[in-house]
């Protein structure tokens, strides 16, 4: 078998190729790709949040179709059992069909929801998958949102929230329906009413009961006292058929505390025993808004304190010293003021191997290159600084916070050790 010659007749040449030239990408700054990947691992509540509202809403669809569809298998199960007549029977069948057609709306509306909140997970995994080291700054810009979007509707501003959300486009990044469920909850607590409370408790039963809560069985002790208050015969009636209906079945695991609560049907609300007198108090409703907060929070993998706290707090950790809290700190120190002090007031001081002089002038380091200079009663000022000011007074210089003058010829250099 003979080799074809060369297509250009040329059995002589040579063909060559040129390899491709590839110009390689820029190496990554390891800083900012350790500093991608820290903040990834902070991310956690993200998505926790909103696949605990999908798994929730699946268990409530869930619950709603077996127990229509046992009902109405029940129902067809009596119709097969009896003779009824054709009138009777004809109109139980129109009750099923019309239960049944109740429950595909409802699944409908249900399908619904279940892909609203899937659409959101999915929104929120390629928003993370969306971090590269390329677009850090906008996507930690779209991150400083989120945060304070979630200061907002921690504080109840929801309307400032969902406006921020939409003009930014993070309504799937954020979670206002879920804070919106919370906020009735703590409005109806805070007017002492424990019926939402008790119908969150119940819609999140398993999880509670999972986690060992005593949210509902504190509810429940709240309502009895409340008709122990009433002090009338009628409501002390109540609160014992009140109490053998939802609180004997908490006394296999709370006995001590169900007998103390219940010891108040020999005492009343004017009571001057500390024992008791404490259960009366108002302010236990104060307390279920707290434990119903950490109860939420728990359930849905959030933090109790809200997400800008916890950054601030990171970053004042660095710059807390025992300076800050002093009344002549200067006002460029974020401690100066009382908001930031009480955030860093739980934090530790920073660790700080050497002290660093800060010229109250140009607010720079003072160091070797930058010498501190001392005037002749006694304040230190940058060489700097001093240096401009001589040069724009002929030669004067004014101590800024006691008005004294000088020469800059009097100044005396300071060392640093």
């Amino acid at each position: 078998m003979e080799i074809d010659p060369v297509t250009n007749g040329n059995t002589d040449a040579v063909m060559t190729e040129t390899a491709a030239t590839i110009t390689p990408s820029p190496p990554v700054p390891s800083s900012r790709l350790s500093q991608l990947t820290e903040s990834l691992k902070l991310e956690h509540q993200l998505l926790r949040v909103p696949f605990e509202h999908y798994k929730k809403t699946i268990r409530a669809n869930h619950r709603c179709f077996e127990k229509d569809v046992s009902s109405v298998v029940s129902g067809v199960g009596d119709l097969a059992d009896n003779n009824w007549s054709k009138d009777v029977t004809v109109s139980r069948l129109t009750s099923l069909v019309s239960r049944l057609q109740g429950l595909k709306r409802k699944l409908e509306e249900g399908n619904n929801v279940e892909n609203l909140q899937a659409q959101r997970c999915r929104a929120r995994i390629d928003h993370l998958d969306s971090a590269d080291v390329e677009n850090i700054t906008e996507w930690n810009n779209t991150k400083l949102k989120r945060i304070l979007v979630d200061y907002m509707l921690r504080m109840s501003y929801f309307e400032t929230a969902s406006k921020l959300s939409e003009s930014s486009n993070i309504l799937d990044l954020v979670d206002i329906d879920i804070f919106r469920e919370a906020k009735k909850v703590i409005d109806a607590l805070k007017n002492r009413e424990a019926a939402s409370a008790l119908a969150w408790c119940a819609d999140n039963k398993t999880r509670l009961k999972k986690s060992k809560s005593k949210f509902e069985f504190q509810l429940r002790l709240q309502e009895f006292i409340e008709l122990v208050r009433a002090d009338t015969a009628d409501s002390y009636k109540q609160a014992i058929l009140y109490a053998r209906k939802h609180l004997v079945p908490w006394g296999a695991t709370h006995m001590k505390e169900l007998q103390h609560v219940l010891a108040t049907l020999a005492v009343k609300s004017t009571t001057e025993c500390a024992k008791y007198k404490v259960l009366f108090e108002l302010r236990q409703w104060d307390v279920l808004v707290h434990q119903f907060k950490y109860e939420f929070c728990k359930l849905y993998g959030m933090t109790m304190e809200p997400l800008l706290n916890i950054y601030l707090q990171a970053g004042l950790s660095a710059l807390k010293t025992p300076y800050g809290f002093e009344e002549g700190c200067t006002k460029e120190d974020p401690l100066s003021q009382e908001s930031f002090r009480k955030l860093a007031m739980p934090l530790p001081y920073s660790k700080q191997h050497h002290s660093k002089l800060v010229c109250y002038i140009s607010k720079e380091l003072m160091d070797t290159e930058n010498p501190p200079q001392v005037l002749p009663n006694g304040y230190v000022y940058s060489t700097k600084a001093l240096k401009e000011m001589a040069e724009k007074n002929g030669g004067k210089i004014t101590c800024p916070r006691t008005g004294f003058v000088c020469n800059y010829a009097d100044l005396v250099k300071a060392y640093i050790s």
